[in-house]
């Protein structure tokens, strides 16, 4: 199964998503990796839709990669004594350690640590920024708020804090025990909410061990402040503009989108956009021209990757958004204006290392004498997530003897993975590239591809050589 397109796909499941039929029919649609949110499955539910995910995998024959989504620190306010209030715009209202049930002018918040983080001046977003206040008197046990903007809050409603660095870490116990569940399940990547600093991803890594890389979602005014070391530490990032746009002003959302997008890229690291990118298809079989427009905007980008969240998990339309969100990538890569665009962003240097420079080369040398495919030749994925950073015209055909590795490639840009036995020398190395590139659709014989590999083979990290080979029918 070769998809047509360079950008993936990642769709999440839910109760709309939940039997093996309707796995099957979203990866045959487009859906390349599958992403279990956490804050909505519990152990049971997760290992049974990775045990459909892998049947469905089976049968395809094609590498699928598997997303779990932690929850992370959600904070919510308390209940109230006799069910929803109106807060008035001007009016006080404090928010305290009180565990007594609140009313119009005061609640608790369950969360001593952040209680102690608040200071005056601090903005308070309440239901996802549908009330607003800001602290004018701050103590350890209590906070004394202005209404700024009016409305009506119930029980247990989230709060964001835009300028309160949280002082605790991005994993819960909950997350701890959903990460050690999901390892021991064999998935292929971790998502970690609310990342506010390079330390919260470095968690996660020190528990995975290895065990699956860890994206890093950025959906907090502090992890823009310090994006240059979460990108570092991260394996991958998501632009998370569900959040992201509660806590910032949604004016400044597409620009930053733009900047995480780039910024990942140029570190050779995959990165995701989500959040409400065909949102009308939750109730509706087609999607507003805006939406067409949202998810073209992040494939121009050179995004690795677009997500569906409700619109696959919850939606009427499951299939059909996936299949929509497949059709708008594959035309936008055809679009004449896509290759110069792609091209644009292009570093100015490869980073002067001797794998990059190869990647650089491979990339140049494909498009100069318009190669078929460049066959990357990775144990541990760095050399396909090299070439991939280059953003080569050609497909890129990784072939690798770790089912893992092939899994977690499924969410990198413009990689069609094969799992299949080390190469035993130069000449087996070139032969065999030449037999998957015609075998998957990439070549015919008397067609040239770019062979990328490290030697000795199986050595991580070690990408060294570089060959051109003809396809030959005994391939």
């Amino acid at each position: 199964m070769r998809r047509m397109r360079r950008c993936k796909i990642l769709a999440t499941l839910g109760p709309a998503s939940a039997d093996k039929d309707t796995i099957a029919a979203l990866h045959r649609a487009g859906a390349d990796m599958f992403r279990i949110n956490m804050s909505h499955a519990d152990h049971q539910g997760m290992r049974e839709r990775i045990s459909m995910i892998r049947e469905v995998e089976k049968d395809a024959g094609r590498p699928i990669g598997i997303l779990i989504d932690l929850q992370g620190p959600k904070l919510r306010i308390g209940a109230f004594a006799d069910g929803p209030v109106t807060l008035v715009k001007g009016a006080q209202f404090t928010l305290d350690s009180d565990p007594a049930p609140g009313d119009a002018t005061r609640v608790q918040l369950p969360h001593k640590e952040i209680l102690g983080a608040l200071a005056p001046g601090h903005v308070v977003l309440i239901d996802d920024g549908k009330v607003r206040l800001h602290i004018v008197e701050a103590s350890p046990d209590r906070a004394r708020a202005i209404v700024d903007v009016a409305g009506r809050i119930s029980d247990r409603k989230g709060v964001s804090l835009p300028d309160t660095e949280i002082p605790v870490a991005a994993m819960t116990e909950k997350d701890r025990n959903d990460l050690e569940a999901g390892l021991n399940a064999g998935v292929d990547w971790v998502a970690v909410s609310f990342v506010q600093r390079p330390d919260d991803v470095a968690e996660v890594k020190k528990i995975a061990r290895g065990r699956a890389l860890v994206l890093a979602k950025i959906e907090k005014p502090q992890a823009i402040s310090r994006l240059d070391e979460i990108i570092e530490t991260a394996d991958a990032l998501m632009v998370a503009r569900g959040d992201l746009g509660v806590e910032m002003p949604l004016e400044k959302v597409p620009g930053l989108q733009k900047r995480i997008t780039r910024m990942t890229r140029r570190a050779g690291k995959p990165v995701v956009v989500a959040t409400q990118m065909l949102e009308s298809m939750i109730q509706s079989p087609v999607p507003t021209r805006a939406e067409v427009s949202d998810v073209a905007t992040a494939v121009f980008e050179g995004a690795d990757a677009v997500m569906l969240s409700a619109e696959s998990a919850a939606g009427q339309y499951p299939v059909e958004a996936v299949a929509t969100m497949n059709r708008i990538a594959e035309e936008v890569e055809t679009d004449s204006v896509y290759r110069q665009v792609i091209a644009a962003q292009r570093a100015a240097a490869p980073d002067p290392t001797g794998a990059d420079a190869i990647a650089v080369a491979a990339r140049d040398m494909a498009e100069t004498l318009d190669l078929k495919a460049v066959c990357a030749w990775t144990a541990s994925g760095s050399t396909a997530f090299r070439i991939a950073r280059e953003r080569p015209n050609p497909p890129i055909l990784a072939l690798t003897p770790s089912p893992d590795t092939a899994r977690r490639l499924a969410i990198v840009w413009g990689v069609h993975a094969v799992i299949t036995k080390d190469a035993s020398d130069i000449d087996d190395m070139a032969r065999r590239a030449s037999k998957f590139a015609n075998r998957e659709g990439f070549s015919e014989e008397g067609d040239r591809i770019i062979v990328v590999a490290g030697v000795p083979f199986g050595t991580p990290g070690a990408t060294n050589m570089i060959r051109i080979g003809f396809c030959t029918a005994e391939n």
